[in-house]
């Protein structure tokens, strides 16, 4: 009986295929967001949703649907069919590029199988980053119908946990396909208070990309457009007489400030953490890493900042999204880094 393989690289490069895959739906998932495009498609078939209208008569009974919720009747009621089309392929494109990613990790998964390529100690990993993918459709499927029937766009907390999975996937992926590249860790890894910072380092990264989400589903970057205040003030007013919960997720200015909050403790834990780094640790190349990775964190801190400036310029808005999923994978990288140096931390001290 042939035995597992401790390492793969077969494995590692259907995984990184994937992340790629999830890389593009993200950003295209940002574009139907910002383009309002996201409940043009008011119903949910996993296998005949992938073939669109193809003749005039199904075209105009997709639009007859879309006239019936909420967001065409209060925001776009002067809408053309050619305008509807226009937002209709921006969602369409989005569920289709999420079936191929469900048939990628599906598919690749079975076969790496078969072909006794997944090291025994990743199985329950990858099949666990299948489940969730599919899962993903689900939570998908209900953040859109948040928006059909009382609301105007997607309920914010919905878009929030959407957001949340695909990173989620996206960081298990990353991990786990660094993993099978690398096979089992030799040695006993870092200290636990390294794996500590590492691992705070990417859980604040994860947040602030949570709280960001809940900035877009809300709106709030087109209020308050100054920084460092908002409106002149440390934070703004807070409805907090709808209760704290709705507060958290659904008042504009509280939001924002979360964001903006998280975003200062995200930039100064980064600092320290890359300066202890670089006093602490004896590999050049980790450090160097840790420096990038710091780069990157205050270079989208200022992309905020901009996209804010400019009241929330597409482009702008776009690159923003794209850039926290590279902090995410790089933070991901230098975490699963740490976790693995071994002997490298000249002390144990904070």
């Amino acid at each position: 009986m042939a035995r597992l393989p401790l390492r793969s690289p077969l494995v590692a490069a259907w995984l990184f295929a994937a992340a790629f895959l999830i890389v593009v739906l993200i950003g295209v998932g940002g574009a139907t967001r910002l383009t309002e495009s996201g409940l043009s498609i008011t119903e949910w078939e996993p296998i005949h949703g992938i073939i669109p209208p193809t003749n005039a008569g199904e075209w105009e009974q997709e639009f007859a649907e879309y006239k019936q919720i909420p967001q065409f009747k209060q925001l776009n009621p002067k809408m053309t069919l050619a305008e509807f089309k226009g937002i209709y392929w921006w969602e369409w494109s989005h569920r289709v590029l999420a079936r191929v990613l469900g048939l990628v990790y599906t598919l690749g998964f079975a076969a790496l199988l078969l072909l006794k390529e997944v090291p025994s100690r990743l199985i329950w990993r990858c099949a666990a980053l299948v489940a969730l993918v599919w899962l993903q459709g689900l939570i998908g499927w209900l953040m859109v119908r948040s928006g059909l029937e009382f609301r105007v766009s997607v309920a914010p907390e919905m878009l929030m946990v959407h957001l949340g999975m695909a990173l989620l996937i996206l960081m298990g992926t990353v991990w786990t396909g660094l993993e099978a590249g690398e096979g089992q860790m030799r040695g006993r890894g870092a200290p636990l208070n390294w794996r500590g910072r590492a691992g705070g380092l990417l859980g604040l990264v994860l947040l602030q990309c949570l709280l960001g989400a809940l900035v877009a589903g809300n709106r709030a970057g087109l209020v308050y457009t100054d920084f460092p205040l908002m409106n002149g003030e440390i934070l703004p007013p807070v409805a907090w007489a709808k209760g704290i919960g709705y507060s958290f997720f659904h008042d504009q200015g509280l939001v924002q400030f979360m964001h903006r909050l998280t975003g200062m403790i995200l930039g100064i834990y980064a600092v320290y953490f890359v300066v202890r780094l670089h006093m602490k640790a004896n590999d050049d190349a980790l450090k160097s890493f840790g420096t990038v990775t710091t780069v990157l964190i205050w270079s989208q801190a200022a992309l905020g900042v901009a996209t804010l400036w400019t009241v929330v310029n597409v482009w702008l808005a776009l690159s923003h999204q794209l850039l926290a999923v590279i902090v995410v994978i790089v933070t991901t990288v230098l975490t699963w880094r740490v976790f693995r140096a071994d002997r490298v931390f000249r002390s144990t001290g904070f």
